[in-house]
């Protein structure tokens, strides 16, 4: 285990990164610190040409009960308490909604996990409130427990979506079951996520792990990283282009990069003599020059 966080545990196996939200007695509600630890996870394990993908779930009984209420690092317990929240003030007195310290911190996990190279499976092991739904989002895989149940209960707090998931769920489910879920914080049960399309599968609470790692491992062994890498950026960042001349584009540009590559090789070789193939582009090293393509953000 890496000694990120106290509550945010992290290990690799066989080129599987595993990321465990680690209070169960708490229900692995989420807070600042937490979040900062996934943070450091992900860039570790994004940068580390070992993992070849990365699944993220929660101990116990639970998945995420969402934002830790209690929490003293967060806005919910200073409104609840009337502390002073310390907003970010211009010199007229008015808010300075561009401060840094008005983002919320679940969409910077969001955002981290948006640009991620690795593919990323979330293992939802039981209930997922509010941020423990949203944070999930931006994974490529959803896999749930056939116990689990989701809320975004977000309206009934008196606040609002977060983690950009006003941006990630309707493209997930579709606008009406987008506003559906999120304007009547109704409890949705496992079989109504599967048939949404929010989760890939239901399992059994002990076979869950086995099937996301499962998976991960068909990802880690059959598809070249580099491949993997550009083609997660594709899908996600296409979903926001204002025609298909862009997506047209920029495959283009991946399909002529990667036609000169070490990979295209042995992955025709591979195939022709019906053997795994042995990739050995590495997204650390071996992406193509026109990567990133879209314009810089401050995501941090």
């Amino acid at each position: 285990m890496q000694p990120i966080s106290e509550f945010v545990q992290g290990e690799i196996a066989d080129g599987i990164a595993t990321i465990t939200l680690n209070r169960p007695d708490k229900l692995n509600a989420m807070t600042r610190d937490m979040a900062a630890g996934m943070i450091t996870l992900v860039n570790n394990f994004d940068a580390n040409d070992e993992v070849r993908a990365i699944i993220i779930t929660g101990a116990g009984r639970a998945f995420c009960a969402g934002a830790d209420l209690n929490a003293s690092d967060t806005r919910f317990s200073a409104a609840v308490d009337g502390r002073d929240q310390s907003n970010p003030i211009l010199p007229d007195g008015s808010t300075d909604w561009t401060h840094d310290d008005v983002r919320d911190f679940g969409g910077r996990i969001a955002l981290r996990l948006f640009d991620c190279l690795k593919p990323l499976i979330v293992a939802i092991n039981g209930p997922a409130a509010g941020m423990g739904v949203t944070m999930s989002l931006p994974a490529d895989f959803r896999l749930a427990s056939g116990t689990s149940k989701f809320v975004l209960p977000f309206v009934r707090r008196g606040i609002v979506p977060e983690s950009a998931s006003s941006w990630f769920l309707p493209r997930l489910v579709g606008i009406s079951r987008a506003l559906d879920w999120t304007l009547t914080g109704r409890t949705i049960d496992s079989n109504e996520a599967l048939a949404s399309g929010l989760v890939r599968s239901l399992h059994e609470p002990a076979d869950l792990i086995p099937a996301a790692r499962a998976l991960a491992r068909e990802i880690a062994e059959q598809a070249a990283p580099v491949s993997v890498a550009l083609t997660r950026q594709l899908m996600w960042r296409m979903l926001g282009a204002d025609h298909p001349m862009e997506a047209h584009k920029i495959e283009s540009r991946g399909v002529f990069a990667r036609s000169k590559s070490r990979d295209i090789r042995e992955g025709v070789a591979s195939f022709l003599e019906k053997r795994p193939p042995r990739f050995t582009d590495r997204p650390s090293s071996d992406m193509p020059s026109f990567y990133p393509w879209w314009p810089d953000r401050d995501y941090d």
